[in-house]
């Protein structure tokens, strides 16, 4: 490829990311010239509303409401798909792979539904589907499972993927804010997704985790089908609770496997970590990833998950490996990723029971303050075989109160059966809350 080549770039969707993309590729053309050999040009914009006001100005030329502009145009060389949604965006995907195309994308929830389908069709046409800004934002996770650990098998990967829900425990654990002030303030600043529940509800988190499961083991995952919790129900009082006993409150996502049993854990959750964890101090809006490989031993990845230009970074990354696809270096090629993904298919590797899950959790149960309430609680606990390990009882204002414990290890069945026999009782105000403990080793 002569090095004065443009490699001619077009974008469906020009969103936060999208315009992330164009601001940085123009601050950064000389420098981004010199390191590829060409030039990295945006040719074809195309947005949903032409009229609409965006704070990065494309010359009108340039756009249109058109996807098949960019999509079926033998002069772009890659398409860049930041539009979101998995009805279009999973259509324009396929008729760009279809044609051979290189597919560059940010689109989480796009993977994760139809990823299988997409590499599929990569595969069979001779294209590429390039998505290292679906996970973690600017922390180049994706690359480092696929080529800087490739000789690893992993045992564990675990971190922090969401930084809106990160933003907002920091800021109850810090100034001991309830969550609906501290949300209210994420929504001024823009963290929040228009879809609330992506967030809050651990569906992004969950998304990127099925797409790190994949990468590291070769399985599709359904989100139906894992642990997939958010942070509605934590508490300054859990988190209170957390830090006097040496945790912190995290939403985690676990990829755990177990090689003797050929067995795959998948979940995403609300979890008690110990402070003496690197995780456990990763604040605000950034994201961590720690993994564990036979090779290396434990990694840590830490940088900014969300945000404009962590995401457009991540993306211009995928388009400088574009480049290198079409200078003929083929070292993201498809077909040696799906070929990798089916070895590790014959293994028959099994998802991992919901219910088989063990460890130690947290328990908040909210009950009348009156004498006996504390021992019928631990009775009911003990009729499931739940061990305590700690108790802690809290006298609120209105004559009622709250009853924190910790226990030894124990499993989901008998957490779930206990919370449900405690609802049932007279003396139990609420639904109980739990919260499991996580432990690395």
């Amino acid at each position: 490829m002569s090095e004065n080549r443009t490699i001619r770039i077009g974008l469906l969707g020009f969103g936060v990311v999208g315009q992330g993309v164009w601001k940085n590729i123009e601050v950064n053309r000389s420098t981004l010239k010199k390191r590829l050999g060409v030039d990295l040009t945006i040719t074809d914009v195309v947005v949903k509303n032409l009229e609409r006001e965006r704070a990065i100005q494309v010359p009108p030329e340039m756009l249109s409401s058109d996807p098949a502009r960019v999509v079926d145009n033998s002069e772009v060389d890659i398409v860049c798909e930041l539009m979101g949604g998995t009805t279009e965006a999973l259509h324009f995907t396929r008729r760009a792979l279809e044609q051979g195309k290189i597919v560059v994308t940010a689109n989480k929830a796009l993977i994760c539904e139809h990823g299988e389908e997409l590499f599929n069709i990569a595969q069979a046409s001779g294209g590429h589907y390039l998505y290292e800004a679906s996970v973690a934002g600017g922390i180049p996770i994706i690359k480092m499972i696929r080529e800087g650990f490739i000789a690893n098998r992993f045992r564990l990967i675990f971190g922090i993927l969401n930084g809106t829900s990160n933003y907002i425990l920091t800021r109850m654990e810090r100034e001991g804010l309830s969550f609906e002030e501290t949300l209210g303030d994420a929504r001024s600043l823009g963290y929040v997704e228009a879809d609330e529940a992506l967030d809050l509800d651990g569906i992004d988190a969950a998304h990127k985790a099925i797409i790190l499961a994949y990468l590291a083991h070769g399985k599709w995952v359904k989100l139906d089908s894992i642990i997939c919790e958010g942070i509605r129900s934590i508490t300054g009082d859990d988190i209170t609770t957390a830090g006097a006993l040496g945790y912190k409150i995290k939403l985690l996502a676990v990829i755990d496997r177990d090689f003797e049993a050929n067995e795959l854990s998948v979940r995403l959750h609300p979890a008690f970590i110990s402070k003496s964890e690197v995780i456990a101090g990763v604040d605000e809006v950034y994201n961590g990833v720690s993994v564990s490989g036979d090779v290396v031993g434990t990694a840590v990845l830490i940088g900014k998950g969300a945000g404009q230009d962590a995401t457009a970074s991540s993306v211009i990354s995928d388009l400088a490996d574009a480049v290198a696809i079409l200078q003929g270096a083929n070292k993201l090629n498809t077909q040696e990723q799906k070929n990798c993904a089916d070895q590790k298919r014959t293994e028959c590797l099994e998802l991992t029971s919901i219910d088989a899950h063990s460890g130690c959790y947290y328990l908040r149960v909210h009950v009348k303050d009156e004498e006996g309430v504390l021992s019928k609680v631990s009775d009911l606990l003990a009729k499931q075989h739940i061990s305590l390990a700690t108790v802690n009882q809290k006298q609120l204002k209105d004559g009622t109160a709250l009853i924190m414990l910790t226990t030894r290890l124990s499993n989901e069945r008998a957490i779930t059966s206990a919370k449900s026999s405690l609802s049932s009782q007279g003396a139990v105000l609420s639904e109980p809350v739990s919260f499991r403990i996580f432990d690395p080793s």
